[in-house]
């Protein structure tokens, strides 16, 4: 299984979409620094914030890609008020 996964940190008021087979240590990544060139490294309060569980990694790459390119926190903040928003792209990729 596959994961897009969406962060937010308090301290900077801004969101991260990411994907990966594991959650809880890409969390604990971000958190620590371990991307040095990730645009993560600005906080370190990052909280899971959504998430959509994917087939594969091929179905999780074309749903980040999708959320990223919509540009706007109003639509991440929608994947969570509205469920079939994350079905109907689990459909569609």
């Amino acid at each position: 299984m596959h994961f897009v996964y969406v962060l937010y940190s308090q301290k900077t008021h801004s969101f991260y979409i990411g994907e990966t087979s594991n959650i809880e240590n890409r969390l604990l990544w971000h958190n620590n620094k371990e991307f040095q060139k990730a645009y993560t490294k600005i906080a370190n309060d990052w909280k899971l914030y959504f998430q959509i569980n994917c087939i594969d990694i091929i179905q999780a790459r074309k749903i980040e890609k999708h959320i990223k390119a919509m540009k706007s926190k109003l639509y991440i903040e929608n994947l969570v008020k509205f469920p079939e928003i994350s079905k109907n792209l689990l459909v569609k990729y």
